[in-house]
């Protein structure tokens, strides 16, 4: 089926080129629409979605930004449409597998790109078709010291490094021959360096916080005193009551670039202000209009003005963003709907599921997690991104798979598999 085709294609294409991997799954999103037995507006899992959609435009009518609330209901009404047609390709494991392989080869431009730009001094931008493909490759990383690869921000790649990371570990786990499992592990340490290289808090919390759940339970015997073994120079610098000699030692054993980001050495306490006072600026908007908000992009608008005459483009919070730009309802409707896909999935148990299930879950998680700091869903392609995770996991629920562990298949067969 092309739509089956073009979705797999989408995914490859997504994390060089929005526009051209946005093209394919739109395509695939109006194939994947037709001869469905339930509308949209049927289906109980879009329903508080549509209901979200509605009062979003509702409060555009009558929003403090203007033209830009309009803008950004781009972000989400497209998105939800989405949520719903591409649900016919994610219905089984085998093409949730194939989806996975899809991203994970297509974040190999990513690493190339990222360390090439670290260590090999490439500089961008490199643009094909016009800017139908932006590499941005900026000259030793953006902030300077940072890997972001054909990104234009350390951070966002850092975002969509962590969430394909539990997908490689997957990949590592399959019983495959002792090839293609080094292969998969070799890709695995590269997004793993390549995620530290970022300096990305979020994307390093999201590797620790992927592996036990993609592994499983039956390995945390060993795994996670090794996971403590590994992480205790950073516990000793870290943690309140560490003997002054001890924190010291632990200290050497990290690279200065990593401490310094980790601890902000040099602002930590601005850091820690800048971020409470975001979020206290932004309970004040949310109490001052809390059914239908302010519109998109409120607070990048009034947060410079009124507070700290310092722009930020968002809260760093998606709860919080929701409700100052489209008010408490649509908030909870929206992060309601998707913390009960996962927690439904959960029920059903899909982490003893084979590993790419469980991969699936977690990558879900982990863009989840990072949405309560940040906000990378601006980025389109980790927003297309973060829908399809969803979409597999509503696709996990209506057709639950008998519990498993093996894992097998050909990443080839993605390209030639057909969706019902």
């Amino acid at each position: 089926m092309i739509g089956a085709r073009l979705f797999r294609i989408g995914l490859l294409l997504l994390p060089s080129s929005a526009l051209l991997g946005g093209l394919c799954l739109l395509a695939a999103a109006v194939s994947g629409s037709r001869d469905r037995p339930v509308p949209i507006w049927r289906d109980r899992w879009c329903q508080p979605l549509l209901l979200a959609g509605a009062l979003m435009l509702i409060g555009a009518l009558q929003a403090h930004t203007g033209a830009l609330a309009w803008a950004g209901l781009g972000n989400w009404l497209p998105l939800i449409w989405a949520f719903w047609a591409f649900q016919p390709y994610l219905i089984t494991e085998s093409q949730r597998r194939d989806a996975a392989w899809m991203l994970v080869a297509g974040t190999l431009p990513v690493l190339l790109t990222g360390f090439g730009q670290m260590f090999l001094g490439w500089e961008g931008p490199w643009q094909l078709g016009g800017e139908a493909v932006v590499w941005f490759v900026a000259p030793g990383g953006k902030p300077v010291g940072r890997l972001s690869a054909l990104f234009d921000y350390a951070n966002v790649a850092g975002a969509w490094l962590g969430v394909i990371w539990p997908l490689m570990i997957a990949a590592v786990l399959r019983p495959d021959g002792w090839r293609r499992r080094g292969a998969a592990l070799v890709l695995a340490l590269a997004v793993g360096m390549a995620v530290l290289l970022t300096q990305s808090r979020n994307a390093m919390g999201g590797l620790a916080l992927a592996l036990p759940l993609v592994i499983g339970p039956a390995r945390w015997i060993w795994l996670l005193p090794f996971m403590l073994l590994v992480s205790s120079p950073l516990l000793m610098v870290v943690l309140p009551g560490i003997p002054p000699g001890l924190r010291q030692g632990a200290m050497t054993l990290l690279p200065d670039s990593i401490l310094e980001r980790l601890l902000q050495r040099e602002g930590e306490t601005a850091w820690k202000h800048t971020r409470l006072g975001q979020w206290t600026y932004a309970i004040q908007l949310v109490a001052a209009r809390p059914w239908l908000g302010w519109g998109s992009a409120a607070f990048s608008v009034m947060y410079p003005i009124y507070v700290s005459k310092r722009w930020h483009g968002h809260s760093h919070n998606l709860p919080l963003e929701l409700a100052i730009s489209h008010g408490v309802p649509v908030a909870l409707l929206i992060t309601g709907t998707v913390l009960a896909l996962l927690v439904l999935a959960l029920r059903r148990g899909i982490l003893q599921q084979a590993p790419l299930e469980r991969a699936w879950w977690t990558s879900a998680l982990v863009l989840l997690t990072m949405h309560f700091t940040d906000l990378p869903f601006f980025d389109a392609r980790l927003n297309l991104l973060g829908w399809i995770l969803l979409a597999g996991l509503c696709a996990f629920i209506r057709h639950p798979q008998p519990a498993q562990e093996p894992d097998r298949g050909d990443p080839a067969d993605g390209l030639v598999s057909t969706a019902p």
